[in-house]
């Protein structure tokens, strides 16, 4: 049986395979489908979810590997009655084109301003470098960081 604190609720899993990249489990097994898969390989960072706060690539961490960290995904940043204020500033600043990329995106700036809540543009190029957008939207990403950093939105 492997066990998961999700989006601050425990789950405990008893037909998942400890091995199980934690993507697959998300989105097969929970129903959390906000966690795109892109390359599996850890390098687009569409699968970005949160370990402890942290960013991490879910389409290569094992289930079994997690133990005791807590996992947010997308569905736990924000709600629909009240958004987190990156979500907000995604929507004033028109960042999403396709939008497949926009979760992983989502969660590593939410990481970034945790631990830097006044970034740098440096400090946002090196936060979201493994965050890959082929719509190319990364000024109005950064744009909309910076919004939230200033502490408003638009």
């Amino acid at each position: 049986m492997v066990k998961l604190t999700v989006n601050g609720v425990e789950r405990a899993l008893d037909n998942v395979d400890p091995s199980t990249p934690l993507l697959w489990v998300l989105r097969d097994t929970l129903g959390l489908v906000g966690t795109k898969f892109g390359c599996g390989i850890a390098q687009c960072g569409a699968c970005t979810v949160h370990l402890d706060g942290q960013p991490a690539r879910a389409c290569s961490v094992p289930v079994g590997s997690i133990g005791t960290q807590a996992v947010t995904t997308i569905e736990g940043l924000g709600t629909e009655s009240k958004l987190h204020a990156l979500q907000q500033a995604w929507i004033d600043h028109d960042v999403p084109q396709c939008g497949y990329c926009q979760a992983g995106q989502l969660m590593s700036a939410a990481a970034l301003l945790k631990d830097k809540p006044a970034p740098t543009d440096a400090d946002i190029d090196t936060a979201m470098a493994g965050n890959l957008c082929r719509c190319g939207t990364y000024i109005r990403i950064r744009q909309a960081i910076h919004s939230v950093a200033k502490g408003g939105v638009a």
